[in-house]
């Protein structure tokens, strides 16, 4: 199993076998994602967005349309000014 050490910046080294499986490279965005079992995941960036739909689902919680988000994002951001 691939193992990396946390710097005092907090920094993390990609295992090689890692990056490889993930084809990463310098400069390669990624994010983290906690799920809802509380598992944290390192998604990459540079793959479709297709092959990211429903990594976020959570059962029983009804899927936001694009205007709800963006009225949930215009009510926040009312509530910073």
């Amino acid at each position: 199993m691939p193992r990396s050490t946390i710097t005092t910046k907090g920094q993390v080294t990609i295992p090689k076998e890692i990056r490889e499986y993930l084809n990463l490279d310098t400069g390669s965005k990624v994010d983290f994602v906690i799920d809802e079992n509380g598992i944290v995941k390192l998604i990459p960036l540079n793959v479709p967005i297709q092959s990211l739909s429903g990594i976020l689902h959570r059962p029983g919680i009804k899927s936001a349309t694009i205007e709800e988000m963006e009225t949930a994002i215009q009510e926040g951001a009312s509530d910073w000014t």
